[in-house]
Order: structure tokens, then C-alpha cells, then sequence
């Protein structure tokens, strides 16, 4: 693949990113301290919602990996779902004039009908990298662009939010008209991703893929049952550490205005760190340096926790390092998943990418919706109360959130990441065998 197909692929994640990171890390403090929603009730929708949003993902996949038309079969999603995916990420963000059980329900109806749209959009633009190239090495220097261009949407947003919304008169304003411009910005971006890839890649002219070839693409599966548990770990500790550092900032250290500076130097740090990804790749293997990256994760967050409140410029450096120890979970996890694609197709004779991206896309929103709902939850079991003082259990239970909970699904990863065998010289094999028809 040449460089503007590769960077017109990438830069959709831009676009994407926009809303996926809003909602990851600004979300939950918009329901309690802006719509102001009980933590509890923050908690139901986002569980909710999240759940509705996974369960959707197989219903997709399925669609997706089933539509023929002259523009292929994922394309036309990112044009068909990113207008109206726009308009209910900016009514997500609003706040109506309702009472509290009204505004619980819109929480609700916004959400949910976000996440549905959201996943029109993004089961089928995932699924694009395994249509676009079948190259071991070439998809994880894809993934690699797509990740760098992923980085820089949530610059956009974790920088961007804390710089834009005190512009204007309320939060409520601000958050309403920050969410509009990412709606236009992300638009247009998937639409330059819908007119600079082709889908090189197809299923065989005479497949026809029933519901149960879809179903053992999946589950007879091994590698890639072991990517869908490592997304799943990494999701859940990044859900978890974006939704914790918005309150350990306002509340722990006092220091709301630092929050768009932690993860502005984060997300450089990330940056600085992803070109030598592909090298780690090549010299541990894929599953290799995701271990490289959980152990560094975890070194991190023990020393982010050893910090005292007082230490900015250490809990800045420990933050950065602990965003730089997620860089190979995040890149090659989707550079992993397009190789069990022709696993599946090279063991059953079908190609069920849309099956395989749905059940990865699944995993990971249940990781988000369980990481999400459970930071609300244990906000709500140690009493916390927006815009108040908080107490030294709920002080304390925010940093441990924000330092244990990654450390511990870090190990687990760590140990898991050693069961996968799907190596570039198997998955060498596997193209051969496909490519001779054996």
C-alpha cells in the first residue's frame, strides 16, 4: 500500500476518535457535574447503553460482511452513518430543560441511540484492514498510522475540551458546541477515508457465509479468542484510567487545569513512542511486545501510586509513562485481529471478517462499559458527591482506581499474551495455502 492510501485509511480514526474519547473521558463527569445526574444513575446508563451498544456490534458485523455493492462491502457505512452519528454525539452532549428524571431519561435515549450509530460506523471501518492488505508486516505499519492518527483525536479531545468549554458562558454551552464542531470535523474525515481506500481483499466470488459459519470463524478460533482477551484487558484499564484522571485532578490534587496538560503530554509521549512499535513487533513478535508494553504499564502505575499528591511533575511523568506502556496494546491488537481473519478462513474455507471485527468490537465496549459503570459504581459506594469536598475514602479510592485496577489486568495480560502463536512465519504459511486454493 502506498502512503495516501495507508494515511487516507488512518485518518478516519481521527474522526472517529473524536467521539469515542468525549464520551470515554468526558462522559460520565458530564452526567454528574453538568446534566447533574446522580453517580448512581451516570452508572445505569453508561452499563446500559454500553451493553446495547456491544450487542449491536454482532447484529453489524453480520450486515456488513453480507452487503455487495459497487462501492464494496464496508465502505459505504462510513458516509452512510457519520451525518447521523454526529447529530445524537451533540445531543449527547446537551442538556435539556427537564427535570432530573427527565434529563436521566434523555441520558438514557441519547446514549444509547450514540452507541448504535457509533457502531454502524466503526465495525465496518475496523474490518477495512483486512480488506485492504493481507501483508503480516504491512498491517501492523497500517495499524501503526491508524493508531498515530487515533493519538491525535484524542489530543484533539483531551486537550480540546479543557481549553474550548470555559470559553463560553456555562459548561453546558460549551460541551453542546465543542461536540458540534468534532461532528462536522469527523464527517468530513470519514468521508476522505470512503474516497481514498479500495477493498483489495474480498471473499471468494461463490462464498456463501451462513450464521453458523459466522459463529465458527469466531469461537473455533484460538489466536483470536486470545486478541479479543487482551483488547478486553486494555480497554478495561484504559476506560478505567480516562474516567479516574478527570476527578483525580479536580478533586485529589485541585488542579482541574492541568487535566487537558496530563493528557496533552500523554498523548505526545504516545507519539514519540509508536514508530518504534513496528520495531518492537519485529523483534519480540506482535504478542511479545504487547508483553514489553503491559510490564511497562504496570512498573508505571506502581510508581504513579508511590507519588505523593504534592509531586506534579512525577504524577505527570509517571502518567505519560503509563500511557506510553498501553502504545503496543492499542496498535497491534488491531494488527492481530486481520491475521486471525485468514486463520479462520484457512481452518473452516470461509471469510467471516465482518463476524471476526464484530466479536473484537464486542469485547472491547464490554471492557468499556464495565470499566465505565464500575468507576461510577465505586464513586457512588465511597459517597461521592459532585462539586463538593470529597471525603479521604473517596480520595483514596480514586488514585487506587487509577493505579491498581490498570496494574492488575496488566499482569493478567502480561501472562495471557504468551498463548498466542499465530507468529509471522505461521500466518506465511497460512497466505500460501490460501493463495494455492489448498
Amino acid at each position: 500500500m502506498n502512503w495516501q492510501k495507508s494515511f487516507g485509511y488512518a485518518i478516519g480514526d481521527l474522526g472517529i476518535n473524536l467521539f469515542f474519547i468525549s464520551s470515554m473521558t468526558f462522559l460520565l463527569y458530564f452526567y454528574t457535574d453538568v446534566l447533574e445526574i446522580s453517580a448512581g444513575a451516570a452508572a445505569g446508563v453508561l452499563l446500559v447503553a454500553r451493553l446495547v451498544d456491544a450487542v449491536t456490534d454482532p447484529i453489524m458485523g453480520a450486515i456488513a460482511e453480507r452487503t455487495r455493492t459497487r462501492w464494496g462491502r464496508l465502505r459505504p457505512y462510513l458516509l452512510l452513518g457519520s451525518i447521523p452519528l454526529g447529530v445524537v454525539a451533540v445531543l449527547t452532549f446537551t442538556v435539556p430543560d427537564l427535570d432530573e428524571s427527565g434529563r436521566v431519561i434523555w441520558a438514557y435515549v441519547t446514549y444509547i441511540a450514540f452507541g448504535i450509530l457509533y457502531t454502524v460506523v466503526t465495525i465496518p471501518y475496523s474490518a477495512l484492514t483486512a480488506s485492504l492488505t493481507d501483508d503480516y508486516e504491512v498491517r501492523t505499519k497500517l495499524s501503526t498510522w491508524r493508531m498515530g492518527c487515533a493519538f491525535a483525536g484524542a489530543a484533539a479531545v483531551t486537550v480540546g475540551v479543557p481549553e474550548l468549554v470555559p470559553l463560553f458562558s456555562t459548561q453546558a454551552q460549551g460541551y453542546q458546541a465543542v461536540m458540534a464542531l468534532f461532528a462536522v470535523v469527523a464527517t468530513l474525515l470519514l468521508a476522505v477515508t470512503f474516497y481514498s481506500t479500495d477493498e483489495v481483499i474480498q471473499p471468494p466470488a461463490e462464498q456463501q457465509l451462513s450464521w453458523r459459519d459466522s459463529l465458527q470463524a469466531v469461537f473455533s478460533n484460538g489466536p483470536l479468542v486470545i486478541v479479543i482477551a487482551l483488547f478486553t484487558l486494555g480497554m478495561l484499564s484504559f476506560t478505567v484510567r480516562q474516567t479516574v484522571a478527570i476527578y483525580y485532578f479536580t478533586y485529589n490534587l485541585e488542579r482541574p487545569d492541568l487535566i487537558g496538560l496530563f493528557f496533552g503530554l500523554g498523548l505526545i509521549v504516545m507519539f514519540v513512542g509508536l514508530p518504534f512499535v513496528p520495531l518492537l513487533a519485529a523483534r519480540f513478535g506482535k504478542a511479545g511486545a504487547i508483553q514489553v508494553g503491559a510490564l511497562f504499564t504496570i512498573v508505571a502505575c506502581l510508581g504513579f501510586y508511590l507519588t505523593p499528591s504534592d509531586q506534579v511533575g512525577w504524577i505527570v511523568f509517571w502518567g505519560c509513562m503509563v500511557a506510553l506502556g498501553g502504545a503496543p496494546v492499542a496498535v497491534l491488537g488491531w494488527a492481530m485481529i486481520p491475521d486471525t481473519v485468514e486463520y479462520a478462513q484457512y481452518k473452516h474455507g470461509k471469510r467471516a471478517d465482518g463476524a471476526i471485527y464484530a466479536s473484537s468490537s464486542f469485547f472491547q465496549k464490554l471492557g468499556k462499559a464495565v470499566g465505565g459503570a464500575g468507576v461510577a459504581m465505586a464513586l457512588s459506594a465511597v459517597g461521592y458527591v459532585a462539586n463538593q469536598e470529597q471525603t479521604l475514602e473517596t480520595l483514596s479510592a480514586i488514585k487506587q482506581m487509577l493505579t491498581f485496577v490498570p496494574m492488575a489486568l496488566m499482569s493478567v495480560a502480561l501472562v495471557l499474551a504468551r498463548f498466542y502463536t499465530l507468529d509471522n512465519d505461521q500466518h506465511a504459511k497460512i497466505r500460501e495455502a490460501l493463495a494455492s486454493g489448498s
